[in-house]
């Protein structure tokens, strides 16, 4: 191997590396095909079509069609089309981790809506189901309030490690 040539992958070691991380996604609720597709992105060093993914996961189209829709709806991946052809290719985006999670599901902002809803319902805080329902709105909205904060200092701490002049997946 000469100075100019890549470092060669060790292609069972990262298979293995999909299959643990997909596990542990799935152990917590995330769908595994959807989490083996993601870490199958993740490990590429460049985007990759459906058919590279079925391919290197072995699994039919059909299973990544599924996967690549649950990943994009929730911001985990990016869909680029492929100049002169009807495929398409995913990547990563820029910061899936923070980015590409919760701030991007609205998941809390719904929850509290959906509490001051019941709270409203419950002729306010003046019941005792009205306090319960209001507590858990305010919980809901420190949640969001800390995720965001942590955002931010996540944001910073990219900077401070160049890690933001790096996108991921590209």
């Amino acid at each position: 191997m000469s100075a100019a040539d890549p470092p060669r992958r060790n292609e069972e070691a990262v298979h293995h590396f999909v299959e643990r991380m997909a596990m542990a996604f799935a152990e917590v609720g995330f769908p595994r095909m959807a989490a083996r597709v993601l870490f199958t992105v993740m490990s590429a060093d460049d985007p990759l079509t459906a058919a590279e993914i079925g391919e290197r996961l072995d699994v039919s189209a059909a299973a990544v069609s599924g996967a690549v829709r649950y990943l994009t709806q929730f911001g985990m991946l990016v869909r680029e089309p492929v100049k002169g052809s009807r495929r398409d290719r995913y990547r990563l985006p820029d910061n899936p981790w923070y980015e590409g999670t919760l701030t991007k599901t609205g998941i809390y902002k719904n929850l509290i809506d959906l509490a001051d809803g019941g709270v409203d319902a419950l002729n306010g805080r003046g019941t005792v189901a009205g306090e319960r329902v209001s507590e858990m709105r305010d919980f809901f909205v420190f949640v969001q309030e800390e995720i965001d904060a942590l955002g931010e200092r996540w944001r910073a701490r990219r900077a401070a490690t160049g890690h933001d002049g790096h996108p991921a997946g590209r």
